[in-house]
């Protein structure tokens, strides 16, 4: 059963950003955090602060292989490495001579791409094995800080596709995206619909507002935004910036939620072991490169560009009512980081372009997803 939120009557908490108090309101209050934060510029020449969250991004990476030496790292499929460039490194699985479909995995560029691959058991890699796909991995490095959206959504995806091409005449692939990853892949998905056979995302954000209904991150960003934050200092964003944003976003998702999980699991061990995995895959940041974070900021959360049709890149227009592939969407409609206002006004869009029986797919996708959870 999903975790239900309960009414919060907690004191301010306040937390000092270089010496600028920045107060969340530990309410919950239909199930969206209510973010009390000041209008206030970051200060430039922040390189105090910054190397700050640098070196926290280097504890933490610290902490995750003491815990590989305990025997809670990730037990990965063996994989061969069929594309290498800056920024991505493409992963083929068993045989991909076999029959079946061709399938690539889209992580989120944020931490690291094993979690697709955590262990036995615990493996979409494995699973899609299982089902005789020819298997691959997008498997995203530190970028340079002028990668965005072009390079992600636009050229190493279709990098990727033209790969896998080269080794198994597939022209058309499945794409499966989590979190961001699946909005790269829907973005990718509108810009080349042709090199598509279906379109899998796992709690991804599809339409984008600065308020809590789209989506408890929103706000966060916005402030961000208004601190002049990108422009602070040079370089990628630390990853524990992220974590600490989304934390801030919140507190239910990212710290209630994930210590039931480690009780819950306790009774039971080979589940605890992966419940530590997780853990450690959280601890293994990766940075952010800047120019994809003022994208997701300014294209998609201010001006909503993929679903309004603005957002081009390539020199091409990349709408949602481009995406005419099969659709599948999986999503938990209790959850205050993609809730349905940043999925449903997408699905929309999208089964506009395409004939009523596609529409009734994706609605009968979201409604198996909603009694799911």
């Amino acid at each position: 059963m999903p975790i239900r939120a309960t009414t919060l009557e907690r004191p301010h908490v306040v937390n000092h950003l270089s010496g600028h108090s920045l107060r969340l309101v530990d309410r919950v209050q239909n199930r969206h955090l209510k973010l009390e934060l000041p209008n206030m510029p970051f200060p430039r020449g922040a390189a105090p602060t910054w190397r700050l969250f640098a070196q926290l991004d280097e504890s933490r990476r610290m902490q995750g292989r003491m815990l590989d030496v305990l025997g809670f790292g990730p037990r990965e499929t063996p994989s061969r490495v069929v594309l290498r460039e800056p920024g991505l490194t493409l992963k083929a699985y068993g045989d991909t001579a076999r029959a079946g479909p061709a399938v690539l995995l889209v992580p989120a560029p944020i931490k690291r791409a094993y979690i697709w691959d955590l262990a036995p058991g615990a493996s979409v890699v494995q699973q899609c094995l299982a089902y005789e796909a020819r298997t691959y991995l997008a498997q995203w490095e530190e970028p340079p800080e002028n990668f965005g959206l072009n390079d992600y959504a636009a050229r190493l995806l279709l990098d990727c596709a033209d790969a896998i091409r080269a080794e198994t005449t597939e022209e058309k692939i499945f794409l499966f995206g989590h979190s961001l990853g699946g909005l790269l892949a829907a973005i990718f998905a509108a810009l080349h619909p042709a090199r598509l056979r279906g379109l899998v995302t796992v709690a991804s954000p599809l339409h984008f507002e600065f308020t809590p209904q789209a989506g408890v991150l929103g706000p966060v960003i916005a402030q961000f935004s208004r601190w002049g934050l990108l422009d602070a200092e040079a370089g990628n964003l630390p990853g524990s910036l992220l974590s600490l944003a989304s934390f801030m976003a919140s507190p239910q998702a990212f710290g209630h939620e994930r210590l039931l999980d480690w009780l819950r699991s306790a009774r039971d061990y080979a589940a605890f072991k992966n419940c530590i995995r997780v853990e450690r895959w959280a601890l293994d940041e990766l940075p952010l490169a800047r120019e994809l974070v003022r994208d997701i900021a300014e294209r998609l959360y201010r001006d909503d560009g993929f679903l309004g049709g603005t957002l081009e890149l390539d020199h091409r227009a990349a709408a949602a009512r481009q995406v005419v592939s099969p659709l599948l969407i999986v999503a938990d409609p209790h959850c205050p980081i993609v809730p349905p206002q940043a999925i449903l006004p997408f699905m929309q869009a999208a089964a506009q372009s395409t004939n009523r029986c596609s529409r009734m797919k994706a609605m009968s996708a979201w409604r198996c997803a909603t009694s799911a959870c």
